[in-house]
């Protein structure tokens, strides 16, 4: 079972959207965020964007302002020879490969004009301009979803994010390890008086604990200041239909549980 205090505050679920995929790379958040956000910082890129083009479509001024040093010259190389290879290979899967081929020429589409994507490592220090930190890049920017997922170097940048919280609207950002790191979380979710957490997702791509739980979680942390709602702990269930989907089809999704009688102190 997981802890009580990673159980979300209520939100009416008509004032919730899935915005991304039906997928891995769909996150919830409360709507009423949308049309007051302005940028959207993404801290981890890899190969999907969905959810930045699907809410660039629904907020049509919103920037987005990309972070991920390993989506460079080397890795669309790799990627499009691996894609050549499942090509010829897999014949099942000839459509899918046919498109992720072309993903190059999406990346370059979105990426441009008002849009930027960095090569920079997301750090807690800045080391010969090959990193940059969430103090520098948040330094001139506010009314933003910032969302997280740099494969468990999201723990060293938690107090810069509690730090600069009131300038964010939404904060969507995976936990990875979660057994190993839950002191980390439990600390975040004490210390951040305007950044509550509002939705739960267990991501059933990795593999589960000795209780069934997840080992990543994905999280929606919504700004008091911004939208008000009453802070009272939800009797939801985990997943809710119709909002959350696995991110990936083959495997189940986490039915999440939480202890009773776990407070945070």
């Amino acid at each position: 079972m997981l802890p009580k205090y990673l159980k979300p505050f209520h939100i009416d679920n008509e004032n919730l959207i899935r915005i991304g995929p039906k997928l891995d790379g769909g996150y919830i958040l409360d709507k009423r965020i949308v049309h007051i956000t302005k940028k959207i910082i993404t801290c981890g890129l890899n190969d999907d964007w969905e959810f930045e083009k699907h809410f660039s479509k629904i907020n049509t001024s919103c920037e987005v302002l990309a972070y991920d040093h390993t989506v460079n010259k080397e890795f669309w190389i790799k990627r499009f020879k691996k894609d050549i290879l499942h090509f010829f290979l897999f014949k099942k899967l000839k459509l899918r490969k046919i498109l992720s081929i072309f993903e190059y020429y999406d990346y370059i589409s979105f990426f441009k004009n008002k849009n930027k994507h960095y090569e920079l490592k997301i750090s807690n220090e800045n080391i010969k301009n090959k990193e940059i930190t969430i103090n520098e890049i948040l330094n001139d920017h506010d009314n933003l979803i910032l969302k997280v997922d740099i494969e468990g170097d999201e723990y060293n940048i938690l107090k810069q994010i509690l730090k600069n919280s009131k300038k964010i609207n939404a904060l969507l950002i995976e936990f990875h390890d979660i057994q190993k790191n839950m002191n980390l979380i439990k600390e975040f979710i004490k210390e951040s008086s305007d950044l509550k957490l509002i939705h739960i997702h267990g991501n059933n791509v990795s593999c589960v604990d000795k209780n069934i739980d997840p080992n990543i979680i994905e999280l929606t942390f919504t700004n008091v200041e911004k939208i008000k709602f009453d802070q009272k702990i939800t009797e939801k269930k985990y997943p809710i239909e119709n909002l959350d989907y696995k991110n990936i089809r083959r495997k189940d999704d986490f039915v999440l549980k939480f202890e009773n009688d776990t407070k945070i102190s």
